[in-house]
């Protein structure tokens, strides 16, 4: 060996030595580390192995890389079937937990009462947050109203302000009288509909639920609603479904092709345009008030929501954000349970007979003015009403909540961060549970203790759990007052000589579940003896 070799650390045959002048000790170190490390990992991984059943994913269809099965919802076969339908379709072929990969999240898909009271009750606490929205994030101030915000401490303090003041039992019999007027005015414009002639009926309880609801967050400002409304149909259009935005909340790049970041962007300056035109002109009145000018007009200013809203809280942002909660849940969920009620009645002619029967039993001699004290009443409305939002809860796919931490739930193992959807109408159609489920029978609810408020898990119009919806008794004091005046006051014909069978019962696709096509009845008045 020459001394070039020998510096060098190198040997006949290539064979490789330690060189004389690197202390040993810095190479063995590194090798025994690396050499623990193998090892631990080895064991670690052999006792999770034998300690921790490794749990399969839910079943699904198969799918393809980046896409997922998006190609799957896509497929000419499923067009023109709504979103919901195509889900409890897959369900029937994988099971009530399913898994599916839709762009870059992962998604899970619940559709029966035992599975949905694993993730609403016993695993809430787990899934008891949102995944990130980009379309939630822009329209909503960064997601700080209550139905999209996640988990934590600022959905506790506004949940909190919701249940005490915003949508407590007393505020909703505060505005009752907001909720008669609008009613009456119903009442007066069906009456002076000229004699045979149809009128959109959907479209007619729609404005009414608008009205009622622009009426109790803003009270006597009124001039801005004919702006603010439309505004809000097409953020209720544009938030419906599922955008590229959603699916690959990562792809800014994405978002900018499809357009989707750009249209939520311009919804959301028109529509905070015009609510800071609203907030401003609260806060000067609230200031006005406060100096003493104006008093005789601050006693006869109804607090309206607003006015509740920023006594809670100084963050505007904040304030805007639950308003529009109030108007995309409040204005529209309310009359699609109205005209699915009366669609179904109409298709029943039995059962519309026997509740206006007892609608007019019960306020037969009582008034023009419908007092809500006697709605305890109305047992068979109420059965009525149970069974409608069995067959057709007003939002099929409840939003979406997001996994936080890596949990077992039926055997399937649901990875963190992945997005829970319950399919509301798929368990209300359930067949294990439900007695000849496409039938619409009000008296199947008679003998039955299951109830729509969040406990019952084959029944699940407003959720449950944690995310629950917190107008339920807001949207409940408008249906019985709506349902009861029109049934009360009119008996009804659908048009064209039609026979009940020939109605379409056709639903729309999207968050919320209303009817495809319109519906058009006539009003005849109704004269009590």
């Amino acid at each position: 060996m020459t001394m070039e070799e020998e510096a060098f650390g190198i040997g006949h045959g290539d064979e490789i030595l330690w060189n004389s002048n690197i202390p040993p000790l810095l190479i063995l170190i590194p090798i025994l580390f690396s050499t623990i490390f193998i090892l631990r990992s080895h064991l670690k991984k052999k006792n999770n192995n034998n300690n921790k059943p490794t749990f399969p994913l839910p079943p699904g269809p198969w799918k393809l890389p980046i896409i997922g099965n998006i190609h799957q919802l896509a497929a000419p076969t499923s067009a023109g079937v709504p979103i919901h339908r195509r889900f409890a379709d897959l369900a029937k072929r994988y099971g009530p937990v399913m898994h599916l990969k839709l762009g870059e999240t992962s998604n899970v898909f619940v559709s029966s009462p035992e599975s949905a009271r694993e993730f609403l009750k016993t695993h809430d606490h787990n899934f008891s947050s949102r995944p990130y929205m980009p379309s939630a994030e822009i329209i909503f101030y960064g997601a700080k109203d209550i139905a999209f915000c996640s988990e934590g401490e600022y959905l506790r303090r506004m949940r909190k302000i919701c249940t005490m003041e915003l949508l407590s039992e007393k505020r909703v019999k505060q505005l009752r009288p907001i909720r008669e007027d609008e009613v009456n005015k119903l009442m007066k414009l069906l009456s002076s509909s000229a004699a045979g002639e149809a009128v959109n009926l959907s479209r007619l309880v729609v404005s009414v639920g608008n009205t009622m609801t622009s009426r109790a967050a803003f009270g006597k400002i009124r001039e801005l609603e004919g702006s603010f409304l439309p505004v809000m149909h097409r953020i209720l259009q544009a938030l419906n479904g599922f955008n590229v935005g959603d699916i690959f909340p990562s792809s800014r790049l994405l978002r900018r092709i499809s357009g989707a970041e750009r249209l939520m962007k311009k919804l959301h300056e028109e529509a905070d345009g015009i609510l800071q035109e609203i907030l401003d002109e609260h806060v000067s009145r609230r200031r006005r008030r406060a100096e003493g000018e104006n008093r005789a007009a601050a006693e006869d200013d109804e607090e309206d929501l607003v006015d509740v809203l920023l006594n809670c809280t100084d963050n505007h942002l904040e304030v805007k954000a639950v308003v529009l909660d109030i108007f995309l849940a409040g204005g529209d969920t309310s009359p699609i349970v109205i005209e699915w009620v009366m669609s179904e009645l109409m298709k029943n002619p039995e059962v519309m007979e026997k509740v206006q029967r007892e609608v007019r039993h019960v306020f037969d001699g009582k008034g023009k003015v419908m007092d809500e004290a006697y709605f305890s009443k109305l047992h068979y409305l109420k059965l009525v009403i149970k069974e409608t939002f069995r067959l057709h809860p007003p939002v099929a796919l409840l939003i979406p909540r997001e996994c936080r931490e890596t949990v077992v739930v039926d055997g399937y193992q649901i990875p963190a961060k992945t997005r829970v959807f319950v399919n509301s109408w798929a368990i209300g159609r359930d067949p294990k549970h439900w007695t000849d489920p496409e039938r619409f029978l009000p008296e199947r609810f008679l003998d039955s203790s299951v109830d729509y408020k969040g406990s019952d898990f084959q029944l699940l119009p407003f959720g449950a759990g944690r995310r629950m919806c917190l107008g339920m008794n807001y949207g409940i004091a408008v249906v019985h007052l709506l349902l009861a005046n029109l049934l009360y006051h009119f008996d009804w014909k659908l048009p064209n000589e039609m026979k009940p069978e020939d109605l379409d019962m056709f639903e729309d696709s999207g968050g919320t579940l209303p009817r495809k096509n319109s519906l058009c009845l006539i009003p005849i008045p109704y004269h009590a003896t």
